[in-house]
């Protein structure tokens, strides 16, 4: 991290629930917390539009937004995270290897690429979407709420991916161990795994 953290034996507080809930909800105390430890507000704030993002779509849809948002914003930690959703929640393992084995999307389904596609697009340059953009995803089956929902999750991921970042937070050993070297590899597209 590039700022000076409170060590989780350190914490009081509204700090320490924090971190126990992390700790709860992981098994461990993932490095992300620490970027959050001056501010439990804001990670208690940034928990309620994440939850409700989620538990208001798909899940398998959410996963695969944020995977592609994940990667557009060159968030290892985010991609590697959501890629362990992907296979582990949503019982998906085809598609997590399908990306790892081309990350630009195109061996999807057709809905699945429309969607990764569009994720992507949001991510990366949100200003240029257009009416035909949108009407391409809503071709494939996606409904209008689908549509908003993507794009939710997509700027929920940019203001995460950018707080980790730009404090220099990296992917736990813990969840990179989740996956085998050469699949891991494949979701390093921005800052490397931390080494302990």
């Amino acid at each position: 991290m590039f700022i000076e953290t409170i060590p989780e034996d350190a914490a009081t507080g509204a700090v320490a629930d924090y971190y126990r809930h992390q700790r709860e909800s992981w098994g461990f105390l993932p490095n992300y917390a620490l970027a959050f430890g001056s501010r439990p507000d804001v990670a208690q704030a940034w928990n309620q539009l994440n939850l409700a993002i989620r538990g208001g779509m798909d899940r398998r849809l959410f996963e695969l937004a944020t995977i592609a948002a994940a990667r557009a914003l060159h968030s290892t930690y985010c991609t590697a995270a959501h890629s362990k959703f992907l296979r582990d929640v949503c019982d998906d393992e085809a598609t997590l290897h399908r990306i790892a084995d081309d990350p630009s999307g195109a061996s999807l389904s057709p809905q699945d690429r429309a969607v990764f596609d569009f994720a992507t697009r949001v991510a990366t340059d949100a200003s240029s979407i257009q009416q035909s953009d949108v009407d391409a995803v809503r071709a494939r089956g996606l409904s209008d709420a689908d549509i908003a929902n993507i794009v939710y999750a997509v700027a929920a991921r940019s203001f995460f991916t950018r707080v980790l970042d730009g404090l220099g937070a990296q992917l736990d050993v813990e969840t990179a161990h989740a996956f085998a070297p050469e699949l891991l590899q494949s979701m390093v597209v921005g800052r490397p795994v931390a080494t302990a």
